[in-house]
C-alpha cells in the first residue's frame, strides 16, 4: 500500500514506524521539507519525504497526522490531489478544560470530509497517546489495544483497517462518519479522566459479559 502522511510530528512518526515496518511505502510530507527529510530519515530506508502535496497525490491512504484546526486548511487546499483518497483523521479537537472544540457542530472528521469532498474519510488512532501507538505492539494484559474506525465508503475502511492491524490492534467497526463526532467526545472525556482525575477509564465499564447485566444460569 501506498501511505502519504500529511504531518511531520509525532502522531507521523508513531504511526508512520509500523506502516513502514509492514513493508508499505510511505512519503512523509510537511510544510517544512527538512523536517520531513529528517523524518523519513528516521523511520528508515526508503522512505521519502516531500511536500505535503506530494504525500497528498502519493498514498492510496493519506493520514491527517496534524492539529485539529490545521488539518482543515490543508486539506481544502489539497482538495484535487486528495480526490478519491482515503484520508485518515486522527485528530482530537479537544481545548482548555478538556473542552470539545466541536460542541454543536461538525465533528472534525465531518469538516474534513467538506474540505475536501472528493476525498473517502475515515477517523481512527485518535484514542490514545502517541506513546502508546509507539509500542510494537501496543498490548495490555495479553489483549491487543482496539481502535475504533468508522466511515461512509468501505473500500476506504478495509485500507485503514489493515493499517490498524499492521500496528498490531484490532479494528472495531464505529459505524459511518456520522458517527465520527462520539469518538472525538470520547477522547474529550478519556483525556479529562486520564489526566484531569487520574482515573482508568477501563474503571467505568463492566467486561462484556456483564455488558447486560451478570450473566443468567
Amino acid at each position: 500500500m501506498r501511505i502519504g502522511v500529511l504531518g511531520t510530528g509525532n502522531m507521523a512518526d508513531a504511526l508512520a514506524g509500523h506502516w513502514v515496518r509492514a513493508g508499505h511505502e510511505v512519503l512523509v510530507g510537511g510544510r517544512d521539507e527538512e523536517k520531513a527529510r529528517r523524518l523519513a530519515a528516521r523511520l528508515g530506508t526508503g522512505v521519502r519525504c516531500g511536500s505535503l502535496r506530494d504525500a497528498a497525490g502519493f498514498g492510496d491512504v493519506v493520514p491527517v497526522a496534524l492539529p485539529y484546526g490545521a488539518g482543515e486548511e490543508v486539506v481544502a487546499d489539497l482538495a484535487a490531489p486528495l480526490r478519491g483518497r482515503a484520508l485518515l483523521d486522527c485528530a482530537n479537537p479537544v481545548g482548555a478544560g478538556f473542552r470539545l472544540l466541536t460542541d454543536g457542530g461538525p465533528s472534525a472528521a465531518r469538516r474534513l470530509a467538506d474540505a475536501a469532498p472528493g476525498a473517502r474519510v475515515v477517523k481512527g488512532f485518535n484514542l490514545c497517546h502517541e506513546d502508546v501507538w509507539r509500542m510494537d505492539p501496543p498490548v495490555f494484559e495479553g489483549r491487543p489495544l482496539g481502535v475504533p474506525v468508522c466511515g461512509d465508503d468501505p473500500a476506504a475502511l478495509a485500507l485503514v483497517e489493515e493499517l490498524v492491524r499492521d500496528a498490531g490492534c484490532v479494528p472495531l467497526a464505529a459505524g459511518g462518519l456520522d458517527r465520527a463526532g462520539l469518538l472525538e467526545a470520547t477522547a474529550a472525556l478519556y483525556i479529562g479522566l486520564w489526566v484531569g482525575e487520574g482515573a482508568d477509564v477501563r474503571s467505568i465499564a463492566p467486561p462484556l459479559a456483564y455488558a447486560a447485566g451478570p450473566p443468567r444460569a
